[in-house]
């Protein structure tokens, strides 16, 4: 198996894409917080102190999506079309699903995985004073294609 992060001689190196042509590209994630059903109502209700974890976790979701080539060191900077965050409120648990649209020579799989685990952190930075118990998982590609222009 050949990595495309790696030149012959083993070396770390961005891999050019400068001949892939202009695609229409999406890439969905999701992920979860699992969290105490006090903390979910709390939010629910919006007696979080910090104000509403969701709203802020949307906007951190997407400026996250924004900045995963400077956060990724092999990522290409990418043009983003939509970053869109949705959440479900579910027992014991709050679900993050991104979906991230580029026009770009490569895909936006990492910026997708990028605002789901930004969604998350930001949530359970909200929350961490009333959630001692809060975990962060289940982040994952759900799905990517590519549609020509």
């Amino acid at each position: 198996m050949e990595f495309s992060h790696l030149d012959s001689k083993g070396r770390v190196k961005m891999v050019d894409i400068s001949g892939k042509p202009l695609v229409k590209r999406t890439a969905v994630a999701r992920g979860a917080v699992f969290l105490g059903e006090e903390t979910i109502q709390l939010i629910e209700q919006g007696g979080m102190k910090k104000g509403d974890p969701l709203a802020c976790a949307r906007v951190a979701a997407i400026m996250g999506a924004k900045k995963t080539g400077e956060l990724i060191p092999l990522c290409h900077p990418l043009p983003l079309d939509l970053v869109s965050i949705d959440f479900s409120m579910k027992p014991g648990k709050i679900e993050i699903l991104a979906t991230v649209v580029t026009t770009a020579r490569t895909g936006v799989e990492m910026e997708a995985l990028t605002a789901v685990s930004t969604a998350a952190l930001t949530i359970y930075d909200m929350c961490k004073a009333v959630d001692k118990k809060m975990v962060i998982g289940d982040i994952s590609l759900v799905s990517k294609k590519k549609e020509p222009l």
